[in-house]
């Protein structure tokens, strides 16, 4: 069995060495492209505040829900936060539909790696990876389609979570305690930056993400807090050395009840 590509027929079961997932179809011209063109004023879909904060046993990663374009909401329930393989987890920020094809190119890589080479990429290598993913968007970031992740996840060889932050330009960078990105990330930092505490529990750092989300939501129209008449709420997922978990609804509605009802 055979599929036709632009270079030739790719056969099933062909044998492929190359342990990149995106350069095979670099070269069978199958990577998706995007024409930067010459500008546009059209407004698309954005995804807004994401962030990711370590805890005891390893990182928490947090993202509110809507997208906007220019000053209307887009959407109510993107999801923004992703697991990217077992023990590691990416957030989007920025022009929401090329960030969502990011995020899968990025999950395929990673499969792609670990049946190539038999072994997990590092987290050191995952990170890596995905700054030069970021990169390759440069000229489409010029103009005006951004799109910047964060990125986090277990290492075993320091037994402790990491989190990454990158710029627009792919560059990457290791933080310590917490990072935020989006429109609303400067007020979510603000918070974290006042409430963060080393050997946070794991519930206290579920507590903390939606309460920085929530404060976000309050300076920011591009952020929607949890909005318990409609049943949306955060994503969050969980990194733990026992691997990731997608922390449900029920639990996110019982969180956000109490901080809106504290706040004042």
């Amino acid at each position: 069995m055979s599929t036709d590509t632009p270079l030739g027929p790719l056969r099933i079961g062909e044998d492929v060495a190359d342990a990149s997932f995106l350069s095979i179809l670099h070269e069978r011209g199958l990577a998706p492209s995007w024409d930067a063109g010459t500008g546009t004023t059209a407004h698309f879909a954005e995804a807004t505040t994401v962030l990711a904060l370590t805890w005891s046993d390893g990182v928490l990663m947090a993202g509110d829900r809507r997208a906007t374009a220019g000053n209307v909401i887009a959407h109510r329930r993107i999801r923004k936060v992703y697991p990217a393989d077992e023990y590691s987890a990416v957030a989007i920020s920025g022009t929401a539909g090329m960030a969502v094809e990011l995020i899968k190119l990025f999950q395929t890589e990673l499969e792609h790696y670990e049946k190539i080479e038999g072994a997990r990429l590092s987290l050191e290598g995952k990170a890596n990876y995905l700054a030069r993913m970021v990169r390759g968007n440069l000229a489409l970031a010029f103009q005006g389609l951004v799109v910047i992740p964060l990125f986090c996840g277990y290492d075993d060889t320091t037994g402790m979570g990491r989190l990454f932050s990158f710029d627009v330009v792919g560059g990457r960078y290791d933080e310590l305690n917490y990072a935020t990105t989006g429109s609303g990330g400067a007020e979510a930092k603000s918070f974290l930056k006042s409430t963060w505490k080393p050997d946070l529990s794991r519930d206290a750092a579920l507590n903390l993400a939606v309460e920085a989300l929530v404060a976000a939501a309050e300076e920011d129209a591009a952020t929607g807090g949890p909005d318990i008449k409609r049943g949306i709420y955060p994503s969050v997922v969980v990194v733990s050395a026992e691997g990731i978990e997608e922390v449900q609804d029920d639990t996110l509605a019982a969180i956000a009840e109490t901080v809106l009802e504290g706040r004042p």
